[in-house]
């Protein structure tokens, strides 16, 4: 078990159930979309978020994506670390039928994957690599992946190569990648990417 003195924030109870054996800290539900409306969730995760820092764990789809930007606007005075799930295609056994996106949610996901993404965004360390060399906003730039005409379609379909969301700010991109890959592990991506665009 994975020990922590943050709170974990997920969508749903089946959520919760998944984490509960996998994490040992407080796991509060927004209900979905459920938490928009409930005044009484929102400033408890609010709170949290202001003591001792929130651990935002959605599924990996556009839903995911709105209640995580939802819940980073109304906790930007506390302390938050996203922690995003790789989009996987696939269906829940409870379920009759596939998402409206088709991807996996958190309690679809191995308990294999949500470890090592809990520990690539630094949620089971408290020590920080401030001297490792970042991918920057410039870096997008050059690329094309930020501040052009078509960098918003360029990123989604990186990300698709990348495997991650895609429905997602530049700022959260530069987010994911920087707690996934190195810098020079994220320039390979690009070759390789570039590569497979060249071919087609």
């Amino acid at each position: 078990m994975i020990k922590l003195r943050k709170a974990v924030i997920v969508e749903g109870k089946y959520d919760k159930i998944k984490l509960k054996n996998i994490i040992d800290a407080p796991i509060i539900t927004t209900d979905g979309f459920g938490v928009f409306k409930n005044t009484e969730k929102r400033n408890l995760i609010k709170a949290l978020a202001q003591n001792n820092g929130i651990v935002i764990i959605t599924d990996s789809d556009d839903a995911g994506i709105l209640i995580r930007n939802y819940l980073k606007g109304v906790c930007k005075d506390g302390e938050i670390v996203n922690v995003y799930l790789p989009q996987l295609k696939g269906k829940e056994k409870r379920k009759a039928a596939p998402s409206k996106q088709g991807f996996l949610g958190v309690e679809g996901i191995s308990e294999d994957i949500i470890i090592k993404a809990l520990n690539k965004y630094g949620v089971t360390s408290e020590k920080s690599d401030i001297n490792t060399k970042k991918v920057s906003k410039t870096d997008l730039y050059t690329l094309g992946l930020s501040g052009k005409s078509d960098s918003a379609n360029l990123r989604t379909e990186f990300s698709k190569h990348l495997n991650i969301p895609t429905s997602i700010s530049c700022n959260s991109f530069l987010e994911i990648i920087n707690a996934q890959y190195t810098y020079d592990e994220f320039f390979k991506e690009v070759e390789q990417w570039q590569s497979e665009r060249g071919k087609n």
